[in-house]
């Protein structure tokens, strides 16, 4: 019988069997590997490999491209899943579906055969480059080109923190092919790996997610005709279209991260005792608690309506920009407060790498920056008010 209390009343009983299965897989063969990733700074192949066998590489996707065809309501559970078993295997993971949403929504049926299918298998994996040194909250500005030649394009420029970048298979590139037409002018691209010109550099050593790298692009590419995703020009509300998904896997994310922290804080609370109690038993550590589990709960039912409108948005058209940005902009901002207080909570061990809380925090910070910063989200938020 189903809990009244249950937040994930809405799945479908096979999407519950299937976050149920991940979370196993997830417990088994990803969370053992966390705290190495982070030491090493390597590349979370291997923990992709295990997401492909379980069908997660593709669950964004529809199942006529080989995709597992769930729920957005279900795939916020599953994206969450697997951050809260490891933050840099989730980060490559979402980046990766931010290439494969970008031929979902803008590629043309033989693009969308062409790549999704094995994009969905996990036997390629995807990037998706928007973001340049000098255009960031602002595509418009973007400096990367991409100019018709007789025998298709050539782009050239260079991108900037993308996840992925540098081992992907395939990049989805976003470039001006009409500077005069400002954000009407950008285009988007399908360069596979192997393409001359296209260089990726060392990953960036960053604070967190380090086994999910990110890497400076560099572009002189000579491409054919049918690298051009879908139609010219469309680029812009590809991408945008692209971001309001990815934004709720941000928010994913950051319940998966923020519900390992608090739990693990819970369990520290109850079993530390000083001065012959529990620290569990004292009201001052009662009341953070109960301060994590409002922030929680909060930034999730934001989270579940915005997949909701998600999964409405995808059945009828239109959009769903303003609750994305909540979603993103609360999960990210709770995450960061429910992590800190669990670090605080387990006090000097939580700041020593022998407990899983310092790494959590560290790999939270950045969700508040990517897929559009705080600053950026609450200028979409009150756009929507003020109008």
């Amino acid at each position: 019988m189903m809990q009244i209390d249950d937040p994930w009343h809405m799945l479908a009983e096979e999407e519950r069997m299937f976050c149920d299965m991940l979370e196993r897989i997830c417990a088994e063969k990803i969370a053992p590997l966390a705290a190495e990733t982070d030491e090493t700074a390597r590349f979370v192949h291997q923990q992709l490999a295990v997401l492909g066998e379980a069908g997660m590489m593709g669950a964004n996707l529809p199942e006529v491209w080989g995709g597992g065809d769930i729920s957005a309501s279900a795939l916020l559970r599953a994206v969450a899943i697997v951050a809260g078993a490891c933050g840099s295997t989730a980060s490559a993971l979402t980046a990766h579906y931010l290439a494969t949403d970008s031929i979902l929504i803008g590629a043309s049926e033989a693009q969308k055969q062409e790549w999704l299918p094995r994009a969905a298998s996990g036997a390629a994996l995807g990037a998706f480059a928007l973001t340049e040194p000098t255009a960031g909250s602002d595509p418009a500005d973007m400096k990367t080109r991409a100019h018709r030649t007789d025998k298709g394009w050539h782009l050239k420029g260079a991108k900037c923190f993308i996840s992925n970048g540098g081992v992907a298979d395939f990049l989805v590139v976003y470039a001006m092919s009409d500077p005069d037409k400002g954000h009407r002018g950008i285009s988007a691209f399908i360069v596979p790996k192997d393409t001359p010109g296209l260089e990726g550099g060392a990953p960036e050593k960053t604070m967190g997610l380090k086994g999910g790298h990110v890497f400076t692009i560099g572009l002189d590419c000579e491409l054919p005709h049918d690298a051009l995703l879908g139609e010219e020009g469309r680029g812009f509300r590809t991408a945008m279209q692209v971001l309001d998904n990815g934004r709720i896997e941000v928010a994913a994310q950051c319940l998966g991260m923020a519900r390992a922290a608090m739990d693990m804080a819970i369990a520290y609370a109850k079993e530390r005792i000083i001065g012959g109690m529990a620290l569990s038993e004292r009201q001052g550590i009662r009341w953070m608690i109960a301060d994590m589990g409002l922030a929680y709960n909060s930034a999730l039912l934001l989270a579940q309506e915005a997949a909701r409108q998600r999964t409405l948005a995808h059945k009828q058209g239109g959009r769903f920009s303003l609750a994305s940005a909540q979603a993103k902009l609360g999960a990210s901002e709770a995450a960061g407060k429910i992590a800190d207080t669990a670090l605080q909570l387990h006090g000097g061990y939580g700041y020593t790498r022998d407990f899983p809380i310092e790494r959590i925090n560290r790999d939270l910070r950045i969700m508040r920056i990517y897929e559009g910063s705080s600053e950026i989200q609450r200028n979409i938020i009150s756009g929507n008010m003020l109008v």
